[in-house]
């Protein structure tokens, strides 16, 4: 395969993302990888290691701040990203660009950089998230329902732009289709955990022994805590394990509800939950070895359209996983099917409790299911494979930039306008094509 320049922007920062940039670098690929530091999540290895390829660079995007709660300025904020985003793509000129997890109205902005520099651009479909920005909307916004309108016909209309999709399950299928998007456009990658960064690690280490974790039962939460989380499912684990004096309930994670669960444990004076902000990426082995139970947790209404990929990290460290998430979900679906933990309805706290407590009294079962876990990371997640699918993808999207030149495939998704974004003209196309890269 011919050498490519590839910008991989992942918003969110997240190991498995990063990894697929160093694996396309070390190909002879050119590669930058560029994520947002302004948002608070459990990042991945993004500082230069030392055997990285002369090839790979990983660059950060510039936000001063970020306010996932506060949805008017949220919106500026996106935009301001979309810019930035846009400028580093530009100065980039790369071939192709892919991009994952970005807000909508910043993956915007990255269609069209890409579109002027005449590059393919790849959509890396992690969420749907006009279905979840839906939800915030009915919940914050006064007539939230046609609020959230343009960005469902926004999502769309950029999925139709895309010279490719990739979805992280097949579950999305059906949507897409729905959506007008063809189904030659869609491949289906699912996500996968950094196998070689995540190496199991004893129960005993020194980042046990420093939280005082050591000769502890450990119920360990480690990731976002957002809109589609609900916290309360981990404060009813405090209240049920209030008296176990060698229990404890360890949650890993910042902002909004981690600051409510602190106010929890002050107020109802729950010793056994432990609460610790985001922890350096080098030492997540160490924090998933500390645990005896992993946990998940995933509303209802995220259902199909939002798999959390800590699971996926969960299962590199050989502990078995609880987990809150609709049975319909792939991470549900892979526990299931792997044996490597157990799936309770995000609605049944007390199945959510009980299924904890047996757990955490069986260490037979845990064995058992954490050497499930690692066996099914070991069998899947090995990057090889799913890069030379990612270089199948993109040298497809480039061929097809490049010899099917069109304003607009919008027209194809429907005719629901946005605001702003006539139909059939999202984006314009270059009135010039650059010439391809030549290499080796």
């Amino acid at each position: 395969m011919r050498r490519l320049r590839i910008v991989v922007h992942d918003y969110a920062g997240h190991p498995f993302e990063v990894q697929l940039s160093r694996e396309l670098a070390r190909r002879g690929h050119e590669v930058l990888h560029l994520y947002c530091p302004a948002y608070n999540s459990g990042k991945g290895s993004l500082e230069r290691q030392s055997g990285d390829s002369p090839s790979f660079k990983c660059t950060p995007v510039v936000l001063e701040t970020f306010d996932k709660h506060a949805v008017v300025r949220r919106g500026f904020q996106e935009i301001r990203y979309g810019r930035s985003l846009g400028r580093c793509i530009a100065e980039a000129a790369p071939d192709v660009v892919i991009s994952a997890n970005a807000p909508l109205l910043s993956q915007w902005h990255a269609i069209h950089a890409a579109r002027s520099a005449g590059a393919a651009f790849v959509f890396w479909l992690q969420d749907i998230i006009s279905v979840a920005a839906q939800r915030v909307l009915d919940e914050r916004v006064p007539f939230g329902r046609h609020a959230g309108r343009p960005l469902a016909a926004l999502e769309r209309r950029m999925l139709a732009q895309s010279d490719a999709v990739v979805a992280i399950s097949e579950d999305f299928r059906e949507l897409l289709a729905r959506w007008g998007i063809p189904p030659d456009d869609v491949s289906v990658i699912e996500n996968w955990a950094p196998l070689d960064e995540l190496p199991m690690c004893s129960a005993d280490n020194a980042w046990a022994s420093e939280h005082g974790l050591t000769n502890k039962r450990v119920l360990l939460y480690s990731g976002t805590l957002g809109l589609k989380h609900n916290p309360d499912l981990l404060l009813a684990l405090a209240r049920r394990f209030r008296d176990e004096r060698d229990v404890r309930v360890v949650i890993v994670s910042e902002g909004e509800s981690a600051a409510a669960l602190a106010v929890a444990k002050r107020v109802e004076q729950l010793n056994t939950l432990v609460l610790l902000p985001f922890q350096p990426y080098a030492r997540l082995p160490e924090v998933m070895g500390a645990a005896s139970v992993l946990v998940a947790i995933l509303e209802r209404d995220a259902g199909v359209y939002s798999v959390p990929s800590k699971v996926l990290s969960y299962l590199c460290a050989g502990r078995p996983v609880l987990a809150s998430v609709p049975p319909e979900n792939l991470a549900g679906q892979i526990l299931q099917r792997s044996g490597g933990g157990i799936v309770v309805l995000p609605e049944d706290v007390d199945g959510f409790v009980d299924a904890a407590a047996r757990l955490i009294a069986d260490p037979v079962e845990r064995d058992r299911a954490g050497r499930a876990a690692r066996a099914y990371a070991v069998e899947t997640f090995d990057v090889a494979p799913i890069a030379s699918r990612f270089e199948v993808i993109v040298e497809r999207a480039r061929m097809r930039r490049m010899t099917q030149p069109r304003r607009s495939r919008a027209g194809r998704a429907g005719g629901v306008g946005v605001r702003g974004v006539p139909n059939g003209e999202l984006i314009a196309e270059p009135t010039h094509q650059r010439e391809p890269h030549r290499g080796t």
